[in-house]
């Protein structure tokens, strides 16, 4: 085998590893989906919300998705005598609610 062969293969393994990692962003093993998107009003409160399968939910809607577990990695929580969704703590800033695209 020439090394022309070796880079063929590890770049094909490059390409399968991507495929996967991307695949596994978009679908999670245990059937719930994951937000990708949010839209904020002029004060920037988040009012809604877009899974990776395209749905746009309301806060209303995705609140009570979150409370029954269907929406992955998002906790729901009571402050200021209300429940609040927010990001499940991970130590990742790029994918909280505040930091994803808007739509």
């Amino acid at each position: 085998m020439d090394d022309k062969d070796f880079e063929k293969i590890y770049n094909e393994y490059r390409e399968q590893s991507e495929e996967q990692v991307m695949n596994e962003s978009v679908t999670n093993q245990d059937g719930k989906e994951h937000i990708v998107a949010v839209r904020k009003n002029d004060d920037g409160d988040i009012i809604a919300f877009k899974t990776q399968s395209g749905r746009k939910l309301d806060y209303v809607t995705a609140l009570d998705e979150a409370k029954s577990g269907k929406i992955a990695h998002i906790d729901v929580f009571h402050k200021y005598g209300r429940d609040i969704i927010r990001s499940e703590p991970d130590g990742i800033k790029e994918n909280n609610l505040d930091n994803l695209p808007s739509f």
